[in-house]
């Protein structure tokens, strides 16, 4: 399960209609326990992917590895990224499964037909090496209080 804030929860939605027709992206912190990944704050990144920014995402290097010392500043980890699908559904896709290595990590999706956002699905990746890896569907929780 993911459980996530209202306002983190629509600050994602919010950020895949802005940037539409690209893909946006960014990191979700917060605490991993009990088999639930506990959002209590996202990051925005910049896609820097310039080829096909509208059906792709990266996260540069330096920017990943500056949230992550953020994070853990805050006593925070990263249990998570999320991007959007502009005009496609919110399921992931072969690239999305390939260039996915954060095992325990929830991948949010959050379809945006035509710049509104629609749905948002979570993918947990689970295995233990790059061989066994896999996304299985994981429950949206939105939480009103902490």
């Amino acid at each position: 399960m993911l459980t996530i804030s209202p306002s983190d929860y629509n600050a994602i939605r919010a950020h895949g209609e802005e940037t539409y027709p690209h893909e946006c992206c960014g990191v979700l912190l917060g605490h991993a326990e009990d088999g639930v990944n506990r959002v209590v704050a996202i990051e925005r990144a910049g896609n820097t992917r310039t080829d096909r920014a509208h059906d792709r995402y990266n996260i540069a290097p330096e920017e990943l590895i500056r949230i992550q010392r953020q994070a853990r500043e805050r006593d925070l980890d990263i249990v998570g990224f999320y991007h959007s699908h502009p005009d496609h559904p919110a399921q992931w896709s072969q690239t999305d499964f390939a260039e996915a290595h954060w095992i325990g990590c929830s991948y949010v999706i959050t379809s945006i037909p035509k710049g509104t956002a629609t749905v948002t699905n979570s993918f947990l990746l689970t295995g233990t090496t790059e061989e066994d890896k896999k996304f299985i569907d994981q429950q949206v929780q939105i939480e009103t209080s902490k």
